[in-house]
């Protein structure tokens, strides 16, 4: 593929807010050549210093790639305690409704139960034989026989229903129980992977602050000709040819709720309004194209329906790393929105800039 095709988006926003970019893809998205800093020219004796090595700062950029990967996989991991917090605590909620009517119902039922323990008093508690024997008006018993059985049969089925709503309460008490444990172990979960989210970004934070301003430059260089080298060894591939997928309806809608985020900061766990992660911006575009989806991008990756590359549309999900841990939106073109990482913003990359695991269609 040509140089000219691949540095044709060097603005790269408006791929995605052309209405051409949900239609079959023409132009391959690409990164623009980096142009290189002053801090690339070696000073030779006019004072001009010598720039970082990049041996050295290749290595920074692994390790801060490292680092907020691992963010990233606690990220996910919060992310799903969090969902499974909100889903239990919503049950909770639906079981101590359950117990309050039970108990209600239980308190009725002994109230019938003791009125018709004190009628059968009145009566003297004996059995109908007896009171036919006693009676000084056969007749008069017999016809009101015919009642008395009824009054058992009512009585039998009080005393069974009274016993099926004990042991519901006991049922919705028990359940509760469990809720209530998994409700605090999800709670672990998520304070565990909290921690482990802010133990890698400060990490990664305080590797990058000891960076000079020359050295951080160099530094997103590395890291753009990293990106750019992956989309260009993916496009060679001749993939884009076989690419002619169209979006849905729906995935029009996905892809322009995406497009308006672009610029907005990544921050792990946010869905949104004013801040993203990578699968909380895909959920949400999702959700507002009328399609509810999962949170997190593993459990997008486990739960949605698997297409091949060739076959993928705007609007469809494409997922990285061999452990899911990062989801970004197909646009076109070969280029996707994602929410990169923390100190990044919702951006137009590459679709080949990083591994890809797979993709996957939210409305197949």
């Amino acid at each position: 593929m040509g140089t000219g095709k691949r540095g044709l988006l060097a603005a790269a926003v408006t791929v995605v807010c052309a209405v051409t970019v949900l239609a079959a893809p023409g132009t391959a998205f690409a990164a623009p050549t980096p142009t290189p800093s002053a801090s690339a020219t070696p000073g030779s004796g006019s004072g001009v210093p010598t720039p970082p090595r990049s041996k050295d700062l290749e290595q920074v950029r692994e390790k801060l790639d490292k680092l907020y990967h691992d963010a990233a996989v606690a990220t996910d991991a919060y992310n799903a305690a969090e969902e499974q917090t909100k889903k239990q605590s919503a049950q909770i909620v639906t079981l101590a409704k359950k117990i309050v009517e039970g108990q209600q119902k239980l308190e009725r039922l002994k109230d019938q139960a003791g009125a018709a323990a004190r009628a059968q008093y009145r009566t003297g508690g004996l059995p109908p034989t007896a009171q036919f024997l006693l009676s000084d008006d056969p007749q008069r018993f017999a016809d009101g026989a015919g009642t008395v059985l009824n009054g058992e049969r009512a009585t039998k089925k009080l005393l069974t229903e009274m016993t099926r709503t004990q042991k519901e309460l006991r049922q919705y008490a028990d359940d509760a129980s469990a809720r209530w444990e998994k409700l605090e172990a999800n709670r672990k979960e998520k304070a565990a992977a909290k921690k482990k989210i802010k133990q890698q970004i400060a990490a990664a934070e305080k590797l990058e602050s000891k960076l000079e301003k020359k050295e951080r430059e160099r530094l997103a260089e590395l890291e753009q000709q990293a990106a750019y080298k992956a989309q260009t060894a993916w496009l060679d591939t001749g993939i884009l040819k076989e690419i002619n997928g169209k979006a849905s309806a729906q995935g029009k809608r996905a892809v322009q709720f995406a497009t308006a985020q672009l610029g907005k900061p990544y921050v792990w766990g946010a869905e949104g309004p004013k801040s993203f992660d990578c699968s909380g911006l895909t959920s949400q575009a999702w959700a507002k194209a009328g399609h509810a989806i999962p949170r997190t991008s593993q459990e997008q990756w486990k739960q949605l329906k698997h297409v091949d590359i060739k076959d993928m549309r705007p609007g469809d999900l494409i997922i990285y790393f061999d452990d899911a841990s990062h989801v970004a939106m197909y646009v076109g073109d070969g280029a996707i929105i994602h929410a990169p990482r923390p100190g990044r913003w919702v951006t137009v990359a590459g679709a080949g800039s990083m591994p890809i695991l797979g993709v996957v269609r939210p409305d197949a």
